[in-house]
């Protein structure tokens, strides 16, 4: 398993130019007790936004029951936490490289617990949508605090990439483990508990920040150049952009209410261009970092995985439930092959990433993916969950967990230490735009009444944008692998 650049007859090959798996690291780079630590704070923080993005799901039949709430209302409990997150993203990332990412972290934690606590207590629609708007926040500012003390806790190289690909796969995992837990929370307890659940591990994960994690530092711009003129025009184009996404899926596309959103973004959108133009300005998103080639690709590829292979725990949950008559309980039962398979694919990605390169693990893992969500859509036509759902679970599961963990190496691996919050910020807003932009044309493939063949043709569409995105990662990532000089220790 040693690479091209490892020199066969070296009895002690460099750690920078040869496996990881099979040098003896250096002292600096082994995952100590403390990083161990470090890693269970970030990664318990990654599993709970991922897992409130789907974790509602299941719960929602039971949410309407409960508060009373029509169909077409349910659809911002969803996407309040997407629009809020996506929208806030980008503002949260450049705070953290500017005010120190733990500080942030740690803020963004609090926001996040007391929303999932007003969700749980919420008595009315309201309510229950400005507390997933609340989660969503923190949620936002808790993503890019969390790449930029990755960046702070482990040295560059192997040592990096590998907590990333841990760190990442615990997001895919949640994603894939939101629809069993809601599941079983709403069939056994209440759909309250969908968000209870999460303020016992807030908890756990603050005392470990405070002991193991990275204080940091300001940077020398200070908090005072954040350009909050250009940080509100910003938010407000994405959150118009995002909700215009939103009501394309519930009302039309030619509907006064996505119009007029999409009108309010393209002028905020305007406006923001222009602000941070000008020569005085501190720009939101440094210039240089829009330059970066692989961060350009990942981001690309981001928004394509929701939109393809992250759009199967809507279709699946939708097609269980409404088409087969599965409850809470069976549609979350369900999608435990999913989550075991993206954790098999977060091992295969360890396995290839080193041989592989990036590049070629992560076309690999999207073209999986593509094949399982082909599988899924052959199956819609069956009526054996053994036969017709769970090959493509295990399948699409597989090529998820290597994607999801890829992206963000990749994305990540050329930018400075003190820009990581601000790049991985531009990697989830596209991943969760483009999430809001799939599951509004998957509504418009599905129609009112949704049946085996609708989802047949929803599920070829999510295969062909998986495929895609295996196609821009080989456009856009190059083959040769420079170690000494990235930042995640992969290719260039």
């Amino acid at each position: 398993m040693t690479t091209a650049q490892t020199p066969q007859t070296s009895p002690q090959p460099s750690p920078e130019t040869s496996d990881p798996a099979l040098s003896p690291a250096p002292t600096s780079t082994r995952f100590t007790g403390r990083k161990v630590a470090a890693l269970l704070a970030l990664s318990i923080a990654q599993f709970l936004v991922a897992l409130d993005y789907s974790i509602i799901y299941v719960a929602l039949p039971s949410i309407g029951s409960g508060l009373g709430l029509a169909p077409e209302r349910l659809q911002w409990v969803v996407s309040a936490y997407a629009v809020f997150f996506a929208s806030f993203l980008v503002v949260g990332g450049r705070a953290a490289d500017l005010t120190g990412p733990r500080r942030l972290f740690l803020g963004a934690l609090g926001l996040f617990g007391l929303g999932s606590l007003a969700a749980g207590l919420a008595g009315d629609q309201w309510l229950l949508v400005a507390s997933r708007a609340a989660q969503g926040i923190g949620a936002a500012a808790l993503t890019p605090a969390m790449l930029a003390l990755i960046g702070a806790a482990f040295p560059a190289g192997p040592v990096r990439s590998r907590a990333l690909a841990i760190w990442g796969a615990i997001g895919a995992v949640g994603l894939a483990a939101g629809v069993l837990i809601g599941g079983v929370l709403t069939a056994a307890l209440s759909w309250r508990w969908v968000f209870f659940v999460n303020v016992p591990l807030i908890a756990l994960t603050v005392v470990l920040a405070l002991r193991v994690l990275p204080a940091g530092a300001r940077t020398k711009a200070s908090v005072r150049h954040l350009n909050i003129p250009g940080a509100a025009l910003f938010t407000g184009a994405v959150l118009f952009l995002v909700a215009a996404l939103t009501q394309a899926a519930v009302d039309g596309w030619a509907s006064a209410s996505c119009l007029g959103c999409l009108a309010a973004a393209g002028a905020l959108g305007t406006a923001w261009s222009a602000y941070d133009r000008r020569p005085a300005a501190t720009p939101l998103i440094p210039p240089a970092l829009l330059r970066v080639r692989s961060l350009a690709g990942a981001s690309a590829m981001s928004a394509l995985y929701m939109a393809s292979v992250g759009a199967e725990f809507f279709l699946i949950t939708l097609f269980l439930q409404d088409v087969w008559g599965y409850g809470p309980l069976g549609a979350g039962i369900a999608f435990l092959p999913l989550a075991l398979s993206v954790v098999a694919g977060n091992l295969v990605t360890g396995r290839l990433a080193g041989p592989w390169g990036i590049r070629r693990t992560l076309a690999t893992g999207f073209a999986v993916g593509a094949a399982g969500l082909a599988l899924l859509g052959l199956g819609t036509g069956g009526s054996d969950y053994w036969t017709a759902v769970l090959p493509g679970l295990l399948v699409s599961g597989l090529g998820q967990g290597m994607a999801f963990a890829g992206m963000y190496i990749a994305g990540t691996k050329d930018v400075p230490d003190s820009e990581q919050g601000t790049a991985s910020a531009v990697l989830t807003t596209t991943q969760y735009t483009g999430g809001a932009t799939g599951l509004a044309v998957l509504v418009l493939v599905l129609g009112d009444a949704p049946a085996g063949g609708a989802f047949g043709r929803a599920y070829a569409l999510t295969a062909v944008l998986a495929l895609v995105a295996a196609a821009v990662a080989l456009r856009t990532l190059s083959p040769r692998t420079t170690a000494g000089r990235t930042a995640a220790g992969g290719e260039r």
